[in-house]
């Protein structure tokens, strides 16, 4: 252990553990989990668990906190630390536990009483628990407890986790994300510390330090901090080395560095190149070199694919490589001796793992079972990009990522020129054939976002332009400016999208406030300056992006939903919209922050002769404004809206008149929408005076949950009789009971009404309103859509059987999403002229089973010839409560009567069959996640 220290505290990478940063995410206080190591009188038993990426650290932190224990030394007890590398581990055979701590220390194996005894005073480091390569769950079942009985290492370690061997040690865990849903199964009640590497201050005093000239350093570092993708990986410090080692050697020959890091594609490829640079002209580089690349690389995908990071002389005989042949890329440390395992080898970095293991599918003759059975396990390009790998190997997609920015053809031709290797850009076709949207795996809305940062990682505007080329719909969910910087870049090469869906998470823009808090503290003014500048380069960002909608004219569909923008943003996004080659044709504004971002929107899209679909929701109900806005939109001369949704309008009633005298101007809207408004019976009273001036041409109105009584319903009546234009109107949730239906029903009867579509869902209606709306279906009324679901109406479906029953009856549809099928048999629904319904159900029937009410009885009536002669062209059922035996009859009468529709959708209480208005027609398909 001695020897350990010692060795360990000479290489310390540049006191780089003393700027390494950690949190505690569960189970403690940082203090409390200091002090353990500051003191021997532990008496609590403890495992502690530290996560994070690959590099950021955990390694470093676990040895520095080694040393800590290890200098408590009391010599009266045995008191030691013990290292266990799993990835070392995981090369070895089976052996026992005695075996395994007296490899690490010597000591131990004779002091085998003393250690269970004082066990106390013993700390374990399980380092790297992720590079354990056993199936999932088998750590549970398979636990050893005997010192001296021979198992396989990962048994014993997780026999260790378990408390089954030293019981009383203190564990320390080390591992990344990916691998702590195996580690919660074994440790009990851990203390999980999550290490965060470097922060932004700890990155910049690193440049400073690597740097002699400080304007140097700051240049490097802002090249850095510039690319949203790189500079979060400079959390780890190895990912800083590379960055310093590479921009010091560019900026010392007065190069900009902004191209090297774009991305980290750029960023890796400079690096390696930079170990052998290009041979003078007219000479070739070193004979093997190609050789030794094409074997590093295949060594990488190897190593990515077993989701291993250790390789040993073998692996590398293997190859037909030695290490002499490597020399170029082990002093450039692009692979180096491993610290901890003598005589195996590891990448720097997971990153430039991954980047040369992307290098593999490029390099010419280096596809899968080209080089013999050392390429066998290395699943080809399709695998790579597949949902299901990258599940079971993380490491699978930044890999993707880097055969996306490799495929780019000024990087191949660096490759060649540097390394004298042929560079195979085959692997691009494969690439746009996997990214086709019918090849696509992705589906989510972050399966789309992974998507953006492949097309950007290539930089190569051909291949976007390509990838994106069938592409029609996108909805793309912001949730950094990484985001944003890649979904403009890849927008602005898409000229077949049509619709367009938008998220922006809060952070991306500055708020307005000028005060705003960030992990719970105040922005200090020198922070906030540089706060500023970073909104700045964002809005630049989202400026590229808001173009799309007037550089497309094939874009006719956007949605902003869900999104917190600032007054910048949604100015940019504005000016957009109002310019001439701007083609919006249906626009969609829902939840938006900030509120007074719903006046800019109204003011945009003021005279947009396009423009014919528009929902407003969210802050709608709060800004009186924006109704005065609106109105004077619907009164523009140039006008074209045909659909008007506004979601939540509380403050409608006081701008109720100046919204009456727009509909009598306003000559081409034709569907309105005021669900969730509180109109009450008063505006509604208003609102039909409008609906019965001769220049309105609503012919579809939604006055859903209105709160609206009885009271209203002679109005609306009268409504119905002189406008003749409207054919649907909606009123479900609102409380017309019976005496509403009754007056509505005087209206309908009139054969002057020539209403089609009538959604009377969670009406309160009862068994006599269903008596009432018999009377009038049995008239010449024009009704062929109702809706009834979600109402009490009990046995009142016995009158709705017989005006179904009378030749004079128009209905086509009736929506009974409420009822269970047992209610009623499917014959009750669709008894044509002479059909007996049977008996009369009982109100609160049998649940669902195979004693339906007549089901296998009366089914015949429905594929019989008589069946054929019934008013009905569409049945709706609950389908989520009927039994097997249903099903198959429903089956039976789809197969024998063809020109009946029978939707069996599950019931949705919050919503109606006939309530969503033709906002979005067929053809859009939207939204689609693509």
């Amino acid at each position: 252990m001695e020897k350990f220290c010692s060795i360990w505290k000479h290489t310390f990478w540049n006191g780089v553990g003393d700027d390494l940063h950690y949190r505690i995410i569960e189970g403690g206080q940082k203090s409390t989990w200091l002090s353990s190591f500051k003191t021997s009188s532990q008496r609590r038993l403890l495992t502690v668990v530290l996560q994070g990426a690959a590099g950021v650290g955990k390694t470093t932190l676990a040895k520095k906190w080694m040393l800590d224990w290890a200098q408590d030394h009391l010599p009266e007890t045995f008191h030691s630390a013990f290292y266990l590398s799993c990835k070392e581990l995981g090369r070895q055979g089976a052996c026992t536990f005695a075996e395994l701590l007296a490899k690490k220390c010597p000591d131990a194996q004779e002091a085998g009483p003393q250690v269970l005894a004082q066990g106390q005073k013993i700390l374990v480091v399980i380092d790297g628990f992720n590079e354990l390569r056993v199936p999932s769950g088998s750590l549970i079942h398979d636990i050893c407890g005997d010192w001296k009985e021979p198992k396989p290492v990962p048994v014993l370690l997780g026999s260790l986790l378990k408390r089954k061997l030293l019981p009383k040690a203190t564990l320390l865990v080390t591992t990344r994300p990916e691998a702590l849903g195996e580690l919660r199964l074994l440790v009990d009640q851990p203390l999980f510390i999550e290490v965060e590497g470097f922060l932004e201050a700890d990155r910049r005093g690193y440049f400073l330090r690597h740097f002699e000239q400080q304007d140097q350093a700051l240049r490097a570092f802002r090249g850095m901090k510039g690319s949203p993708a790189l500079f979060p990986m400079g959390a780890a410090p190895a990912v800083c080395w590379v960055v310093c080692t590479c921009l010091k050697g560019q900026l010392e020959k007065g190069e900009d560095p902004a191209s090297t890091c774009r991305t980290p594609t750029s960023l890796f490829l400079r690096f390696l190149c930079g170990q052998c640079p290009p041979a003078a002209p007219g000479n070739s580089p070193a004979p093997r070199l190609p050789t030794a690349l094409h074997a590093l690389s295949l060594l990488a995908a190897r190593g990515v694919w077993a989701q291993t990071s250790l390789f040993d002389g073998q692996d590398l005989g293997r190859l037909g490589v030695s290490e002499s042949d490597l020399r170029p890329f082990l002093d450039g440390k692009v692979l180096q001796a491993d610290a901890d395992c003598e005589g195996c080898y590891a990448f720097l970095h997971l990153s430039v793992q991954q980047f040369l293991a992307a290098l593999f599918y490029l390099l010419d003759g280096a596809g899968p079972g080209d080089s013999g059975s050392c390429a066998q396990d290395i699943g080809d390009v399709r695998a790579l990009l597949s949902k299901e790998e990258r599940l079971r190997n993380p490491s699978l997609t930044r890999v993707g990522h880097f055969l996306f920015g490799l495929a780019n053809e000024e990087r191949a031709r660096e490759l060649e020129a540097t390394f004298g290797c042929r560079v195979s850009l085959d692997v691009r076709q494969e690439l746009l054939r996997v990214t086709r949207a019918r090849d696509w795996p992705f589906s989510s809305r972050a399966d789309t976002r992974e998507l953006m940062r492949c097309l950007y990682e290539s930089q190569e505007e051909a291949l976007v332009r390509e990838a994106l080329a069938p592409v029609k719909e996108l909805v793309l969910h912001l949730q950094s400016e990484r985001d944003l910087v890649q979904a403009s870049f890849c927008l602005r090469h898409s000229q077949a999208l049509r619709s367009l869906s938008l998220q922006v998470e809060k952070g991306i823009f500055l708020e307005n406030d000028g005060i705003f808090l960030e992990n719970d503290r105040f922005w200090e003014p020198g922070m906030w300056a540089e706060r500023s500048q970073q909104d700045h380069h964002a809005l630049c960002r989202w400026t590229e992006l808001c173009s799309v909608l007037s550089s497309n004219e094939n874009l006719t569909l956007l949605e902003v939903s869900q999104s917190y923008l600032s007054h910048s943003s949604v100015r940019i996004l504005c000016e957009q919209i109002t310019r001439v080659t701007c083609n919006l044709q249906k626009v969609v504004i829902k939840n938006v922050s900030p509120v007074h971002a719903y006046r800019d929107f109204c003011l945009a899209l003021v005279g947009k002769k396009t423009l014919t679909h528009l929902i407003l929701e969210g802050s709608v109900h709060c800004d009186s404004m924006l109704l005065l806005l609106l109105c004077e939109a619907l009164k523009h001369r140039r006008c074209n809206l045909q659909y008007l949704r506004l979601g939540s309008c509380s403050d409608f009633t006081h701008q109720l008149n100046d919204f009456s005298l727009a509909l009598k101007v306003n000559h081409s809207l034709q569907s309105l929408d005021l669900t969730a408004s509180e109109l009450g019976d008063e505006g509604v009273k208003l609102l039909c005076g409008s609906l019965r001036h001769p220049n309105c041409f609503l012919q579809w109105l939604s006055l859903e949950n209105c709160h609206l009584t009885e009271v209203c319903c002679k109005e609306l009546a009268s409504t119905l009789i002189v406008n003749q234009r409207l054919t649907h109107l909606s009123l479900a949730r609102n409380n017309l009971g019976d005496g509403g239906v009754r007056l509505l029903c005087e209206g309908l009867s009139y054969p002057e009404c020539q209403l089609q579509t009538l959604v009377l869902s969670q009406c309160s209606i009862t068994r006599r309103g269903c008596q009432h709306i018999s009377d009038f279906l049995q008239g010449d009324s024009s009704l062929t859509h109702l809706d009834l679901s979600l109402n009490p109406i009990a046995t009142g479906l016995w009158f709705l059987c017989e005006a179904l029953k009378k030749p004079g009856c128009n209905l086509k549809c009736l929506g009974k999403g409420m009822q269970a099928l047992w209610l009623l048999p499917p014959v009750f629904l669709l008894a044509g002229p002479g059909v007996c319904p049977g008996q009369q159900p009982e109100a609160g029937g049998p649940g669902p089973g195979p004693e339906l009410l007549g089901a296998e009885r009366d089914h015949r009536a429905l594929r019989g010839p008589e069946a054929e002669i019934q008013p009905f062209e569409e049945l709706r059922l609950r389908a989520d409560e009927s039994s097997a035996q249903t099903q198959k009859l429903l089956k039976e009468v789809r197969d024998s009567n063809p020109k009946l529709n029978i939707d069996c959708k599950a019931a949705q209480a919050a919503s109606s069959f006939y309530g969503e208005f033709p906002f979005f027609t067929p053809q859009d398909n939207f939204p689609v996640i693509y």
